[in-house]
């Protein structure tokens, strides 16, 4: 049975489209139907579906931009701290070449251990 009144109504649907054209020229339009007014609602709704999904993607837009903006920064800062740290790493290798600074090295380093020892003894 329904599946009669869908035919029905969708040769209804296709005679209401094609009723206003006739041959040499377009008549003028039936009036106003609850279907059309329907559309229209529907068609106001998906309107302000849309509206919000620009408004929601323009944001995430923004997101995107302003965490791309610092990740850039942070790349630059990583960049200019590389540099900083293969200076001071040059700067010990200089160091580390010559034998009277390795002897140097060493008794700073071993002054270094035996306070942490004594430190460590004297605070248990």
């Amino acid at each position: 049975m329904s599946s009669t009144i869908t035919k029905r109504d969708h040769r209804n649907n296709r005679s209401a489209l094609f009723d206003g054209i006739e041959e040499g020229g377009i008549r003028a339009a039936p009036s106003y139907s609850t279907d059309d007014q329907d559309n229209d609602r529907a068609m106001d709704g998906l309107q302000d579906r849309v509206l919000l999904l620009k408004r929601l993607t323009g944001d995430i837009h923004e997101e995107v931009e302003s965490h791309n903006r610092v990740l850039d920064r942070m790349g630059n800062e990583m960049d200019s701290s590389r540099g900083i740290l293969s200076g001071t790493m040059d700067q010990f290798k200089m160091v580390f070449e010559t034998k009277s600074s390795r002897r140097m090295f060493t008794l700073v380093a071993s002054f270094v251990i035996i306070f942490l020892i004594v430190y460590y003894l004297t605070k248990r």
